[in-house]
């Protein structure tokens, strides 16, 4: 039998720094194994850390995201990457995340140093396919990220 496991400041300061040594500027704390049904995990996020628009096809792919500690910007979009809607996520603000039905392009960006976030879908995990990456955005390690991800900033300006 596993033993639980506390989502406390202990972890946020632990998430929030193994992060910034990250070269992503993230990391992941799991609270499943990796063939477990539904995947739960805290993630720790820095700024200029770049989380492409993506989108989720699988039926089962619905995603909940929830800050608890920080302010993420949520931005999502249509079929042809026209911005539809933003929205800031904030731990104990108005709207503190989301649930996102699977087949809608979402992108995120980091305002403010050390944010936490939980998320929640179906596992298992696999990486996104044919179809989920947003076609006019670059992946990161592309060229053009730095001027994408500034334009996404800006839209919380």
């Amino acid at each position: 039998m596993s033993q639980p496991a506390f989502i406390d400041q202990t972890l946020f300061t632990g998430l929030a720094q193994k992060a910034a040594e990250a070269p992503r500027l993230r990391h992941h704390h799991n609270f499943h194994e990796m063939a477990d049904p539904c995947h739960r995990l805290a993630v720790g996020l820095q700024p200029s850390t770049y989380i492409a628009p993506h989108r989720h096809l699988s039926d089962d792919k619905a995603e909940t995201l929830l800050v608890l500690k920080g302010r993420l910007g949520l931005l999502l979009f249509d079929e042809t990457g026209m911005l539809t809607s933003t929205r800031v996520l904030e731990a104990g603000g108005e709207c503190m995340g989301v649930d996102l039905p699977p087949g809608v392009y979402h992108g995120l960006v980091v305002l403010e140093a050390n944010c936490i976030m939980f998320e929640c879908k179906a596992g298992p995990y696999r990486q996104l396919v044919e179809g989920e990456h947003a076609p006019w955005a670059p992946r990161e390690g592309d060229a053009g990220v730095a001027q994408y991800q500034a334009w996404m900033l800006a839209q919380f300006d």
